[in-house]
């Protein structure tokens, strides 16, 4: 067992031609993702409420391993050749990016099953998290790296991201409605304010380096697209109203299109019963 997850380890940890967006790495994932969210769809009927919560939590947790895999070996060791490695922490990887937090959103509402908690925790899932995943499958952008394990840990959390939130929709596990989104939102906020703190304790107490989370730190610019132009020409107050506002409103699309695709299968079902 133990060579067999040396052997594992060894494979993940070797490299490859860095991939392309839309080229044969990212398309297979597109294709394992929308394979993915077709088997969700035809099978949603049998699909308890317990089993959707299984299902989040057993993913989050898979996620998180995928997580710690990548802080340890691709964050924190450095090998130099000969047998020599050295430890240097990379902060600029430190999980708390945006589409950092389903994977511990998955873990609370897998664990948390009932009650507005985790309705709350699932709206978040359903909406900005599916926007997030859906925004990097579609185009990775410098996702990709020449690290096996890395794209295939990138892959997996965001293709999660997308299944996760499709599931949720097509079990019915999340209401079709604005409260939703307004629950969504308090959670999204709430991440923000941590991001926020962490990137002013980074400025007075860290040791240099990148260190950036969600990409609004008042000290550093914002190298998001769009948002990296409006950063430097608004007040910064300014700035982080117009960063939830914006996220909101893709994940108000999110809803939107998932109301409509609800209206849809009703309208379908009210025929077939006919």
């Amino acid at each position: 067992m133990n060579q067999t997850l040396e052997k594992i380890l060894h494979w993940l940890d070797g490299s490859m031609t860095t991939p392309t967006t839309f080229g044969w790495y990212h398309i297979m994932w597109l294709v394992i993702m929308v394979a993915a969210c077709t088997l969700v769809y035809v099978f949603r009927k049998k699909f308890s409420q317990k089993a959707v919560s299984n299902i989040i939590l057993i993913t989050g947790i898979i996620v998180i391993l995928f997580e710690i895999y990548k802080q340890v070996v691709y964050a924190s060791f450095h090998y130099v050749g000969g047998g020599a490695s050295y430890f240097e922490y990379s902060w600029y990887n430190f999980p708390f990016q945006f589409c950092s937090t389903p994977m511990y959103v998955m873990l609370l509402a897998g664990i948390f099953r009932k009650g507005r908690f985790n309705d709350t925790l699932k709206s978040y899932l359903a909406t900005f998290a599916m926007f997030g995943g859906l925004c990097v499958m579609i185009y990775p952008g410098d996702v990709f790296c020449y690290s096996i394990g890395i794209n295939i840990q990138t892959m997996v959390c965001h293709t999660s991201m997308v299944v996760v939130a499709f599931m949720l929709w097509a079990t019915q596990s999340v209401q079709f409605n604005l409260k939703t989104l307004l629950k969504a939102l308090i959670v999204f906020v709430v991440f923000v304010a941590i991001a926020f703190g962490l990137n002013v304790l980074w400025h007075y107490y860290g040791n240099g380096g990148s260190f950036n989370m969600f990409f609004i730190s008042p000290y550093t610019p914002c190298t998001l697209p769009l948002l990296s132009m409006i950063y430097p020409k608004v007040p910064y107050f300014l700035f982080l109203i117009i960063y939830v506002v914006g996220f909101a409103l893709a994940a108000l699309i999110v809803l939107l299109v998932a109301m409509l695709g609800h209206k849809i299968q009703s309208k379908i079902d009210a025929k077939k019963g006919n």
